[in-house]
Parts: C-alpha cells; structure tokens; sequence
C-alpha cells in the first residue's frame, strides 16, 4: 500500500518591510484585525489541501508571533524559525529541518500574500503528483520591456508568453534540496525565487505552471496595504448574499442599544428565534440614553448580573438631521455627532470587560455615505466615517484580548429614520431591515474583526428572487 506523502506549506516572512515603509517588517503589518501573516496562516491551517504548516520569521522580529503557536487555534502549525538574510537563505533555513523524505511536497509562499486560495493551493499540491517542480504565475495584462543600463529599450518579449510569478512555489523535497546542494557549489550563485534555483541547477527538471489569481496579491508597497484592506472588506460582503441557514444562537447573550424599531428590533426579533437571550435598551423602552456613560454602563452591569455572561453588543442608535450645516444649530449638531460617534465610543469601551471572557464581539453601524460626505447631512456623513476608523483601530488594540469588532454598512434600508429624513422612496429601491439584520446576525456568528460589511440592495433582491425561484421561504417579519 502507497503511503501519501506529507504535505507542508512553508510561510517565508523573513522581509523586514523597507519598502512598505511603515516602520515594522510589512508581515507584521495588520489589516482586518490581524497581521498579514496570520491571516496567512488561517488559510493554510484551514485547507484540507495541508498537512502542517511553518514559518520562517524575520530573526529580529520572531518573538512577535509567539501568540500564533496555539495548538487550538492553529493545530497544524508545528513550528516558528528564525530566517536569514535572503530569501534564499530562509528557504535553506526549512529545508534544515524538514527531514530527509524526499517524497514530501513542500509549499514555499510568501506571508504577504493573504488572498492565496483553496483552488490554488490544490492545483499545486496535485500538480506534485506529476512534476517535481511547480510554479504560480498570470498573465501579464502590460507590455514587459527590457533595457540597458542606459534606460534604452533592448527588448520587447510578446506577451502571450510572459507570465507573473506568484507564490506558492511548490516542490518535491528531495528535489529542492538537491537544486539548492548544487547551489551551493557555486559561488556566484543568485536566484530572487525558489524555481529559479530549481531552473538554473536543474535544467532537465521541468517547471509546471499553475493558474494563480489577481487577487493573490504581494503586499510590497505603501498603496498595496490599502488595497489588500479593501480585498477584505470585499471578502466580508459575500455575507450579504448568503442565502443559507441563520447561524445557532442559542446560549448566547446578545444586549442590542437602539433595539425598539428599524435594524435594531429586527435584530432582537431575529436574534431570539435564533435561540439567543436578548436584552434590548432603548430611550423609549428603558429610558437609555446611550450618550449617557452611566446609563449605559448600568445596563450593561444589569445584564451581567442577570446572565452572568455577554456574547455580544449591538449598536444600532442613530440620528440624522436633514439641513445646511450653517442653517443647523449648533445644539443639534453635538447631539448629532453624540449620538452617532459619541455613543460608539462609550459603547465600545463599556462592553469590553464583559466580552474579554466569551470572546465576544461589538457590532456597529455606519452608513453608505461614510465614503464621501453628502451635502445636507455632512455631520452625519462625517460622524459615521469616524464609526469605521473606530471599528478598525479598536480591532487592532483588542487583538490581545481576543475581543472582536464589526461594523454594518447597509445602503438605502427601510427605516422611520429614513423615512422621516427623505420621505417616501420607492420600495424596490431600499433594503428591509430583516435583511440587515439577517446579514448582521452572520457576522455576529463569524470570526472576522475590523471588517465594514456593505449590505446591498441589489443584492438583498437577488437573494429574494432566487428564494422564490427555489421554493424556500422568504422571510415576512
């Protein structure tokens, strides 16, 4: 009987960031909550495709992913080493340690590229069974020139042929190894990858080329960081067209502020047929004002004693006032940014201690037009792009503690809020606040943090309209 052989996928995060240029090695850089690279190692623990996982780390800067060797959390990750200068030199620096059979499948990929996916992790693993080296790569979309030192053109290569080298690169270990002993034996030896080392000293082996994709991005530059933040919260919005099963509930203790009507009652309404205890604080139920610290604190305590514990904390308050900002008095306007960045604060901070011992989550809301002040509502506008700069660097500070925090972005949705602010709208054109409320009882349910989760209308139709075609229910409350 053939034994399979092992798989391991080798996380090289040995950079130490120049060019991104924020002060730290860029593999340590955090988007959405978490690292780069420990979103990369998420992928790879959780692919059916690997069999362990390790990484080789920035020597300086090593001790910086002790809180990643977490036998729970990231099972197949059997150990942290610390690189070398080069990346050849870290690639070496695994290979020392990754044992003498020659049959194992090795996966070289960088840290910095956390939008590596299933699909492809599989082609390369696969693609082992045939070849012994294995690349990733996609077409080039720009016309490659070469030049002189001069900065003249030499060459114009046709670009049907070309292709850009992405990561993983995968290997048969014996393989690798026997191309990086021949290295070695050369000393003006030089390769920027692992398959250049395998194309220079083993030319009889061939290289095949898997498809990888525009979205497994290398974080290299200043502007790559706000993109691959952007990728995440285009990641996140795949929530909103789930059309699945509402997550399990039952046990957990939601407190949902602003709960009474719109979003935040059906938030309630849903959240106990989902089988969750929910608390509900308002001004016109409970006489809670969330601008208030005490009132809010106090309810928050009551809670506690109550259930003696607290999963999660909605927020859902919100007000909006149509009007020139010069025409607007000035008390309205501090209620204004009060109640829509004031309360998020006080919230937030209030609920910490409770959902540092569940691991819980803060679920906020912000509104479409945090991306671009709107005239007539500019405060609002503005106090609800301060919502989302909270969420994401409130993710960032409570990485430690392991609490989470979201935020709703749900476009045009039917609301008295709305409604006393705009009128009457078309009703094809506004998203129903179940909806909301359904996607936000998705995010409650999931391990994301630091992410604006965009509910979209179009979206929200074409749910409903394949709910009517399949024959399922679609949700009347």
């Amino acid at each position: 009987m053939t034994t399979k052989p092992r798989t391991v996928a080798v996380i090289l995060a040995g950079g130490i960031g120049v060019r991104v240029g924020l002060g730290i090695p860029k593999q340590l850089i955090k988007i959405a909550g978490k690292a780069i690279v420990e979103h990369t190692v998420e992928i790879m623990n959780a692919s059916p495709y690997i069999d362990e996982v390790m990484i080789v780390m920035n020597a300086g800067a090593i001790h910086e992913l002790d809180s990643l060797l977490d036998s729970e959390r990231f099972p197949k990750l059997s150990r942290i080493i610390p690189g070398g200068a080069t990346r050849n030199d870290s690639t070496q620096a695994a290979l020392a340690v990754l044992g003498d059979d020659a049959e194992t499948k090795v996966l070289f990929h960088d840290a910095v590229r956390p939008f590596v996916d299933d699909r492809i992790l599989r082609d390369c693993v696969d693609a082992l069974d045939d070849y012994d080296a294995v690349d990733t790569a996609i077409a080039s979309a720009d016309t490659i020139i070469e030049v002189d030192s001069a900065s003249h053109i030499t060459a114009i290569p046709e670009r049907s042929q070309l292709r850009r080298g992405q990561t993983p690169q995968a290997f048969r270990l014996g393989t690798i190894k026997r191309a990086y002993e021949l290295a070695g034996e050369d000393r003006s030896f030089h390769a920027t990858d692992d398959c250049g080392v395998v194309f220079t000293y083993l030319p009889d082996v061939p290289i095949f080329v898997v498809d990888g994709t525009a979205q497994n991005m290398k974080v290299t530059e200043p502007i790559d960081v706000h993109i691959a933040d952007k990728l995440f919260q285009l990641q996140s919005e795949s929530l909103s067209a789930e059309t699945e099963d509402l997550p399990d509930l039952s046990d957990k203790v939601l407190v949902v502020f602003g709960g009474s009507y719109g979003i935040g009652r059906s938030i309630v309404e849903l959240a106990r047929e989902c089988g969750a205890r929910v608390h509900e604080f308002s001004r016109s139920t409970t006489q809670t004002d969330v601008r208030s610290r005490g009132l809010v604190k106090r309810a928050l305590k009551d809670v506690f004693e109550a259930e003696g514990r607290i999963d999660a904390v909605v927020l859902t308050a919100g007000m909006l006032q149509m009007g020139a900002l010069t025409d607007t008095k000035i008390r309205d306007v501090e209620t204004t940014i009060e109640t829509n960045f004031l309360a998020p604060v006080i919230v937030s901070r209030a609920a910490h201690k409770y959902l540092t011992a569940t691991q819980g989550q803060v679920l906020l809301f912000t509104s479409s037009s945090y991306t671009r002040g709107r005239a007539n509502y500019g405060v609002y506008s503005a106090s609800k792009a301060a919502v989302v700069n909270l969420t994401q660097a409130l993710a960032e500070e409570w990485t430690a503690s392991g609490v989470r925090i979201n935020c709703i972005n749900p476009q045009r949705t039917r609301t008295p809020m709305r409604s006393s602010a705009f009128g009457t709208e078309p009703v094809s054109s506004l998203l129903e606040p179940e909806h909301v409320a359904e996607v936000s009882l998705r995010v409650l349910a999931s391990s994301m943090t630091g992410q604006v989760v965009t509910v979209r209308v179009e979206r929200a139709v074409a749910a409903a309209a394949r709910a009517r075609l399949t024959g399922a229910d679609t949700p009347t409350r």
